[in-house]
């Protein structure tokens, strides 16, 4: 064949290439180009199905097939997400974000088990990726399997330094070693100050714990401190030490059972145990009074406080839990006396005042007379406590004073300007004066702030009933 003939045939076989494939790559940019509209208009739907397109006629653009799964992640398609992103990975063009969202993806889609060995994998693909640490070790943490989660933080900690990996580790290590636990939690609420006052709070339970020779009674403490800060599925690992400790021990079966509920499950298999075992403690009693009444028994739960003051006549705590016993049995007369007999316990003690104040304010229990006074004691006691101010402010609106409940709300809300629940007491005050403007506000402020909380859903109420 002659250079002639050769150089005719490469122009028209050139020709009919770029007649056959010019469109298709064309089109190929225009969806490309449209993608990227779409997923800055947050359309990402159709971002996910135009990077697809665009994907498929710039078959060299391996990378459009992760931007077409992440788009369709951030959709909420999560089927879609892993079928795409599955995709970029076989074409090997998945970057470390691209494994995050299909662990993620497998996650939502209730497939831990590929989620897992997803970002398992994606860990020795970029071993360097601090947030895929931080993700497998959550998830490890819902499925507790406590021992990769350390691992996984250890690992994630020698790549750089970190306010929450270095609290999960130290809850981890209460368990184990306590002085590594500290401080861990010492190093975390030095890097982040909002740690501090659980770390206070371990730190101080750890402390007490480690005075204590008794293997179970040490449990038992450590596991407390940890239901504080609401780790309870970590306290219900300590309680099970203690239990295995001392199978005799009443109490740890009592906090087991606590724990249990508190993480979903019963516990009146353990809190029975419990009984069982010590009938003449008060904590079991006590433990036993929450669990009746979280089922709505308030008579049960009543009967078990009756016990515990009766073993610890002295604790006014338990006048408390009598008191709040009786009021949700209907009887607000012994409701009273139980919380006077609070206030006789503790005379010193802002808190019992305040508790004698808000049940007389809530209940329209002799307010002048009972209720005022001894808000105005709290007050005394503790002058800066926002919460004693509430009191005392809720305490005037319902005794009919409401010049002084609006000053004193006031200075409550300026106080603690993010407690929900001065804001409704605000409001009720504001719609009793008429000033339906400022009640509406104070009443959005705390339903932000307590969005899905009983202090918010109560803000809803009444705004519907006043604003509908």
């Amino acid at each position: 064949m002659s250079k002639q003939n050769s150089a005719s045939i490469f122009v028209i076989l050139s020709v009919i290439f770029i007649a056959v494939f010019a469109p298709i790559i064309y089109s190929g940019y225009a969806d490309l180009r449209s993608a990227q509209d779409a997923a800055a208009r947050s359309s990402f739907s159709g971002a996910a199905q135009k990077y697809e397109s665009a994907a498929r006629k710039l078959f060299w653009r391996n990378d459009l097939w992760e931007q077409a799964g992440l788009s369709a992640y951030r959709a909420q398609s999560m089927r879609e997400a892993i079928r795409l992103l599955e995709i970029a990975r076989r074409k090997k063009s998945l970057s470390a974000n691209g494994w995050y969202a299909l662990g993620l993806a497998y996650w939502t889609n209730d497939d831990r088990k590929a989620a897992l060995s997803t970002w398992q994998f994606a860990i020795q693909v970029n071993p360097i990726y601090a947030p895929l640490y931080d993700r497998l070790a959550s998830a490890y943490h819902e499925q507790g399997d406590y021992s990769s989660e350390q691992n996984t933080l250890t690992k994630r900690l020698a790549l750089a330094d970190d306010a929450a990996a270095r609290y999960r580790l130290g809850l981890l290590l209460t368990l184990s070693d306590s002085k590594s636990a500290i401080k861990e939690l010492l190093a975390a609420s030095s890097l982040d100050l909002q740690f501090d006052p659980a770390v206070q709070t371990l730190r101080a339970a750890l402390s007490i714990a480690a005075l204590d020779s008794v293997p179970s009674s040490r449990l038992i403490t450590i596991g407390r401190g940890l239901g504080l800060v609401e780790e309870w599925a970590l306290a219900s690992k300590a309680f099970e030490s203690a239990v295995s400790a001392d199978g005799k021990n009443a109490e740890a079966w009592a906090w087991l059972g606590e724990a249990r509920q508190q993480t979903g499950r019963d516990g009146s298999e353990e809190l029975n145990k419990a009984l069982s075992l010590d009938p003449y403690d008060s904590v079991v009693r006590g433990l036993r009074g929450l669990y009746w009444k979280r089922q709505g028994n308030y008579a049960e739960a009543l009967n078990e406080y009756l016990y515990a003051a009766q073993i610890e006549p002295a604790n006014p705590a338990w006048q408390v839990s009598i008191g709040e016993a009786y009021t949700q049995n209907g009887d607000l007369v012994l409701a009273l006396a139980a919380y006077q007999k609070a206030t006789e316990l503790a005379p010193s003690d802002a808190a019992y005042w305040r508790l004698l104040a808000m049940f007389s304010a809530d209940n329209g229990v002799q307010v002048i007379e009972i209720g005022l006074p001894a808000a105005k004691k709290a007050v005394v006691l503790a002058p800066k406590d926002p919460l004693v101010l509430d009191a005392l402010g809720w305490s005037y609106l319902n005794a009919g004073y409401l010049y002084n409940a609006e000053q004193t709300l006031l200075k409550a809300v300026q106080t603690a300007p993010d407690s929900a629940i001065i804001h409704i007491h605000l409001a009720e005050t504001y719609l009793r004066k008429g000033d339906n403007a400022s009640a509406f506000k104070e009443l959005n402020l705390a339903r932000q702030l307590d969005q899905n909380g009983p202090v918010g859903e109560l803000a809803s109420r009444i705004l519907k009933q006043y604003f509908p």
